[in-house]
């Protein structure tokens, strides 16, 4: 929407490893990553594809809302930042360790 072409290492930031996120990645073969917010799930399809040789069967999106933080006597929150839910191939696994 905003016109900016994303390179795939900008497109994925970093995996998200939480219990749910391995407990997803062992049954059902899908893997969490935190997004660039611009990105679409035809780049995030495309970065994961081209950055680990795997086949992508479908992405799910998420935006996730700031939790509200407080620091002594300041009030704010952390930033809203976007999730991707990346069901591969059944024949496809990504190793991170």
């Amino acid at each position: 929407m905003s016109g900016i072409e994303l390179e795939s290492h900008q497109v994925i930031r970093r995996p998200l490893v939480t219990e749910k996120g391995v407990h997803q990645s062992e049954k059902l073969n899908a893997y969490t990553f935190e997004v660039h917010p611009n990105a679409t799930k035809t780049d995030i399809r495309a970065a994961v594809e081209e950055l680990w040789s795997v086949k992508v069967v479908a992405v799910r999106t998420q935006t996730r809302k700031g939790k509200p933080r407080r620091n002594k006597m300041m009030q704010g929150h952390t930033q809203d930042w976007k999730k991707a839910i990346v069901q591969l191939h059944e024949d496809d696994r990504i190793s991170f360790f």
